[in-house]
């Protein structure tokens, strides 16, 4: 079974507490991940609306939230040895309301400031498309297409996404999709962003456990098809349960672990610092990260 070796970074966020940590607890974490072999972070989002993980002037009407996490973020990767990728802006409204030239606007002008900032900061070593879909909508094609090449340009280095399939776990049954819908909207998204999309992490937690296997063979096999890598995002929380969200019951982990094993390069979670870590809020992360230890052989006390 591959080990996590990536992990979202979520201090931009829309339905998960904040932890309120500083640089010490955010170097303790990346340190762990150092021990754990853990390679690749993955800032989700760097703004959604009016927020922004640095003081933005491309932005507007932005909270003037005073910290730097993105130089912080960067700054702690180089140290450990860890690859940034860095996440796109939401507004949260555009592209929902289909006006998908805004959003592209409002990227671009983000992504040219991200570029001044931090373009050359060694660490980072790649970006992620933060405007997650299930299909093939909201004009996702001229967002991956346009947010993605501006992107390239800016620092010409891997891009990834991570969509999710439109499964009954998040979809009344008659908006959920078979899994012949999703590989039909998938291969039509892929064929049109195979120039700008290098790899591509498919959420887990939308679907049912026993559909997964094949759901996973088929988006790797259209994946390859369009040369385009295929990790996991294997999903740390809980969505089964009535409240969001807490960490996962380690026995449908691993099962989740397990059958991504069999078709990813790479395993990446959402999001190992609220959900796994042995620092986190939540009491049954520390147990959680236990499970995992034993599983791969790991010394916990060492680790923690």
């Amino acid at each position: 079974m591959l080990k996590i070796t990536g992990t979202f970074l979520d201090e931009i966020t829309h339905d998960i507490p904040s932890q309120n940590w500083g640089e010490k607890e955010w170097r303790r974490e990346f340190a762990l991940y150092q021990k754990i072999g853990i390679d690749t972070v993955i800032i989700i989002r760097a703004g959604y609306q009016n927020k922004c993980i640095f003081p933005a002037k491309s932005v507007p009407n932005l909270l003037p939230l005073k910290s730097d996490l993105a130089q912080m973020f960067l700054d702690l990767a180089g140290e450990h040895n860890l690859q940034l990728f860095f996440g796109t802006f939401d507004s949260g409204s555009h592209w929902y309301r289909r006006s998908y030239w805004k959003e592209v606007d409002l990227n671009k002008a983000f992504l040219d400031e991200v570029g001044q900032k931090y373009g050359n900061h060694p660490a980072l070593a790649g970006w992620y498309l933060c405007h997650e879909t299930s299909k093939n909508e909201a004009h996702i094609i001229e967002l991956h297409n346009q947010i993605g090449a501006h992107c390239k340009s800016i620092k010409d280095v891997p891009v990834l996404i991570s969509p999710f399939p439109q499964g009954t776990k998040q979809f009344v049954t008659g908006d959920a999709f078979t899994l012949e819908e999703s590989l039909d909207h998938w291969n039509r998204i892929f064929d049109e962003t195979k120039d700008v999309v290098d790899i591509c992490a498919f959420q887990d937690g939308q679907i049912q456990y026993h559909e997964l296997p094949e759901f996973l063979h088929g988006v790797k096999s259209i994946a390859d098809n369009h040369g385009i890598s295929t990790w996991s995002n294997v999903e740390t929380f809980d969505r089964d349960m009535p409240i969001k969200f807490p960490p996962a019951d380690w026995r449908y982990l691993e099962l989740k672990m397990e059958a991504a094993t069999q078709t990813a390069e790479k395993i990446i979670t959402f999001e190992f610092a609220h959900f796994m870590s042995p620092y986190s809020c939540y009491a049954s992360a520390h147990n959680l990260f236990k499970r995992y230890c034993e599983a791969h052989n790991l010394n916990y006390e060492e680790m923690a």
